[in-house]
């Protein structure tokens, strides 16, 4: 059983710590926040729900709490904006371990460090059925610089960010056997890495002209860069990076790049006459397609045939 709330909080504010822009923390009925002059805000947020997001019996705490704070940095990076304070809101089922809820903060708070982004505050609560993490992060990007869906023009090159799959191919492979897979042959799915540094450079060069983070797969994603900018796209399916698992480093399935999730790389779009790097802040870039005329998105297979590219990622309530 998880300690009293007030034991908690004060149990999480004593591991949370300050940052630049954060001038009151918990402790408060709100955080103040400072906001570097001549920016704007970013704010997003994101659920982590058991038996949706994560499984108890396939997810470490850590995994949870690290994933947790993954969704919103990872929707910070794909705006270009740099990661301010981040809030979380924990509902505990009665009977969940303390020691469970001290391994997902481990988790959380590490990757937090790594990022320099403080847990500025959030709440908790007792749930009735299963484990309920609702992340909130607020950033900020230069006025007027946010790299939104709505800026794709036909002629555009379409890029991705690392490898494609291995979130997919991961959570396949557990659904199918019903046991968790080894962390070290899926890394990417269980320490997905935020792309922080690779927006900050999109947007201080001026690169992209819209951009989105890879949360639930190349097809569903794409089709909203595709939507919000009102064009359509063609993809070369054999230009995918496709990630490596297992020892033997085999290359997961095409369809689970095109549709798996759970990558948090980075999709962006660039003019033509725009040069994109090989690599950004060490990361891979890879050009995959187009941005075309039209508002239907076309897939080219290794034979050259053409196929509609339907959005067959991640949906709720689908």
């Amino acid at each position: 059983m998880p300690v009293s709330e007030r034991a908690l909080i004060a149990r999480i504010r004593a591991q949370a710590r300050l940052g630049r822009g954060v001038i009151q923390g918990i402790g408060d009925d709100c955080s103040v926040l400072r906001v570097p002059p001549g920016h704007e805000i970013l704010v997003t947020t994101d659920f982590s729900l058991e038996a949706v997001h994560f499984r108890l019996d396939w997810h470490s705490p850590e995994v949870v709490g690290h994933r947790c704070l993954t969704r919103g940095l990872s929707d910070i990076a794909a705006m270009g904006g740099e990661p301010v304070a981040a809030f979380l809101s924990l509902a505990l089922p009665p009977r969940r371990p303390q020691r469970w809820v001290d391994g997902f903060l481990r988790g959380f708070l590490k990757l937090a460090r790594e990022f320099g982004v403080p847990l500025a505050g959030g709440d908790t609560a007792q749930s009735p059925a299963g484990v309920l993490a609702d992340i909130v992060v607020v950033g900020s990007v230069p006025r007027g610089r946010a790299i939104l869906r709505c800026g794709a023009r036909p002629g555009d090159g379409i890029y991705v960010t690392g490898e494609l799959g291995a979130g997919g191919a991961a959570l396949d492979r557990m659904l199918q056997s019903g046991r968790k897979v080894r962390e070290a042959d899926y890394p990417r799915h269980f320490h997905p890495i935020p792309r922080v540094a690779i927006g900050r450079v999109l947007r201080d060069k001026r690169l992209a002209s819209s951009m989105i983070d890879l949360s639930d797969g190349l097809s569903t994603d794409l089709s909203h860069i595709c939507e919000e900018s009102g064009v359509g796209a063609v993809i070369l399916v054999e230009a995918l990076p496709r990630a490596l698992i297992g020892k033997r480093g085999k290359p997961v399935d095409p369809s689970f790049a095109l549709h798996g999730g759970d990558d948090y790389e980075l999709l962006f779009t660039a003019p033509a006459r725009k040069r994109v790097p090989e690599k950004i802040a060490g990361v891979a870039v890879t050009r995959i397609g187009e941005i075309t005329r039209g508002q239907k998105m076309l897939a080219i297979g290794a034979d050259g045939r053409k196929c509609i590219l339907q959005p067959e990622g991640w949906e709720h309530f689908r």
